[in-house]
């Protein structure tokens, strides 16, 4: 008889995000990796069961939002796969074993209220206490949950994300097809928050002809016009764009076309975008923060600071001094390929058997 495991796929119910692809790529690649060589039935929990976005040969578990309140007994299932670290989906039955992946202490981070940063800190704890191993998606995440909580001796495991490039997208991108291909720009991506200190950006457009665009879904009311407010004091609004959110081609083609890939976010537990971004060899400029330094390693760039004098006195001495650089391409795209969802996978499938046992 089979073990069953369920692969918590809640998340995937808002797209744009990087728990969405978090559970998309890695879900697609634990099939890949073939679940029928362990002799385990891997299904998934997921929101909208009828796209049947893993396959026609999986089985879903539909998750309802009374899930919170009565969760599911799930007699049946040896393993849960929760996916994220303040999750209210966790099976009723005490017997079922819970792997835990925790993407970030962020809430931390980011100037919540003290009352809102314990609610979510005992939320997380709970959820610790209730796992039988636990995952961080960076060393710098390991840390965070070695500082913060209470791991009551369990070991934490390091698995990072993969890269969302596809392969054969490299290939077939047209650089043509990018109506920005006649422009010498830069290119963020991420959800357009304050978290992500996208408005610390435009303060690098002057003294210089670079464009800026900005992908992204906005998930925090003002703060596009918090960004357009500071470019238009400093002059440089015309030369900035804030796309909202683009489709996976679209994505790599500005990321293919763009002169250098900027993220300054203060709060990340791994930062896919950096990685997606090397992949295609492209030279990054970083903030210090949280794991950025771990993700980008040797081959990336860093902004010491993200006060506007210092970034504006960068914009006009550095940033086209890195643009020109010496070509690292194939060193960058090297890093990059450390990071691979079938690695993470096969990681992964390691830690389920070793639960199982």
């Amino acid at each position: 008889m089979k073990d069953t495991i369920i692969f918590d796929a809640e998340r995937m119910k808002y797209p744009h995000t990087g728990l969405y692809h978090f559970c998309k790529q890695l879900g697609m690649a634990l099939l890949k990796n073939n679940s029928f060589e362990y002799n385990i039935d891997l299904q998934f929990y997921f929101s909208d069961v009828t796209s049947k976005i893993f396959g026609d040969h999986v089985q879903y578990i539909q998750q309802k939002s009374m899930h919170k309140f009565l969760r599911p007994f799930l007699p049946n299932t040896q393993l849960w796969h929760s996916t994220y670290q303040l999750s209210s989906y966790f099976p009723r039955n005490s017997k079922t074993k819970i792997l835990s992946t925790i993407h970030d202490l962020n809430f931390l981070k980011e100037g919540k209220s003290n009352e809102k940063e314990r609610k979510y800190l005992k939320k997380l704890q709970n959820n610790l206490d209730r796992s039988d191993s636990v995952v961080a998606i960076s060393n710098y995440v390991k840390q965070d949950l070695l500082n913060y909580c209470n791991l009551r001796g369990k070991e934490i495991q390091v698995i990072y994300n993969g890269s969302n490039m596809a392969s054969n997208f490299h290939a077939s991108v047209d650089v043509e097809r990018c109506s920005n291909n006649e422009k010498q720009f830069i290119f963020t991506i991420g959800t357009v928050n304050r978290k992500k200190n996208f408005h610390v950006l435009p303060y690098l457009l002057v003294g210089n002809n670079l464009h800026l665009f900005i992908s992204g879904i906005i998930n925090q009311e003002g703060y596009d016009r918090y960004i357009m407010d500071i470019a238009h004091k400093l002059g440089v609004a015309e030369r900035i764009r804030i796309t909202g959110p683009i489709s996976e081609e679209e994505k790599y083609n500005y990321l293919k076309n763009c002169a250098l890939f900027v993220f300054p976010s203060i709060a990340e537990g791994f930062g896919l975008p950096v990685i997606e971004a090397m992949s295609f060899g492209k030279k990054v400029l970083l903030s210090t923060y949280t794991c950025l330094p771990e993700i980008g390693g040797p081959e990336a760039f860093f902004l010491e600071s993200t006060d506007p004098d210092y970034l504006i006195e960068f914009g006009k001495s550095n940033l086209m001094d890195i643009i020109y650089s010496e070509d690292r391409t194939a060193e960058i795209k090297s890093w990059a390929a450390q990071f691979s969802w079938n690695k993470a996978a096969a990681e992964y499938w390691e830690l389920y058997k070793k639960l199982l046992k």
